[in-house]
């Protein structure tokens, strides 16, 4: 499977803090979710992969090519942050006018559609657009450079539940023709359960999974039962568990299974957002 960015045993280190052997691809013409609590490291490995940090040790290749050639990069790559980084004084045209002398493929005619499409006004500044305004001219610049990777850290942050649904649709239509990518972090997971082929969670500057975002929403499930009924669930049959008030979860990798084989507990479907809970604050057993 050819691969848009390939990260291989990603090393960095600060004073309490450090990112140890993240591994992880985004395949072409994918969508990737990057979820995780804040400091978990998904913003530093994002900076790593933008040559934003140096790394202690490690391998990033992005389409093919390592990436320590910024200039090669910047073409390739779109890339969205969470917080506005344009002037406040210039209008949504000018800076049009300054991004179609920075980027050769830098599309004049897409950049309107996209300005058009999100209400964007050619004549406003930055500074009197609305947060959520702002994050949609920060997409429209990223796409209209054609990208071949869109790397977004909360690119759907400070959106109302219309503007997300808006900007997801043409996260989609950007990766139709199957050699466009994304990787997408956020802690809305419920845009990831729409959107992503993928899901990469990273705790505490470590991989916890890295599986297809339909195996953990159609095959994981969590578990539910009295005290007396966990302490008869086998040890290789549980990824995480907690005990609550009144009664004890369970997360599984085979609901099915675990259904047939445990009938006297409840089971039910996980969410992205319950697993990564019950992953953080529960006791886990077995690694994804």
């Amino acid at each position: 499977m050819e691969t848009a960015l390939d990260i291989r045993s990603l090393k960095k280190s600060y004073s309490g803090f450090g990112l140890s052997d993240i591994s992880f691809q985004v395949p072409r013409g994918s969508i990737v979710g990057l979820i995780g609590e804040n400091g978990a490291g998904k913003t530093t490995t994002i900076k790593a992969v933008l040559n934003l940090i140096s790394i202690d040790d490690g391998q990033i290749s992005i389409l093919g090519v390592e990436n320590n050639n910024p200039k090669q990069a910047r073409e390739d790559l779109g890339v969205v942050f969470d917080d506005n980084c344009f002037h406040e004084n210039l209008t949504v045209e000018q800076l049009g006018k300054i991004f179609r002398k920075i980027y050769k493929r830098w599309d004049v005619s897409l950049f309107q559609q996209y300005c058009q499409r999100f209400g964007l006004s050619m004549s406003k500044k930055v500074g009197a657009l609305s947060k959520g305004m702002k994050m949609k001219l920060s997409i429209t610049i990223a796409l209209s450079h054609q990208p071949r990777l869109l790397i977004l850290d909360e690119a759907t942050s400070g959106l109302d539940p219309v503007m997300r649904d808006e900007v997801l649709d043409v996260f989609l239509d950007f990766i139709q023709d199957e050699q466009n990518s994304i990787l997408l972090s956020s802690h809305i997971t419920t845009d990831l359960e729409k959107v992503a082929d993928y899901i990469v969670f990273i705790h505490k500057g470590r991989i916890i999974f890295n599986l297809p975002k339909d195996m953990l929403l159609y095959q994981y499930g969590i578990l539910r039962c009295r005290t007396e009924e966990f302490h008869q669930i086998a040890k290789e049959d549980i990824l995480a568990y907690q005990k609550k008030e009144l009664e004890w979860e369970v997360l599984v990798a085979d609901r099915e299974k675990a259904a047939q084989k445990y009938k006297k507990c409840v089971i039910d479907n996980a969410t992205i957002d319950e697993i990564m809970l019950l992953c953080i604050k529960g006791e886990q057993i077995c690694k994804a």
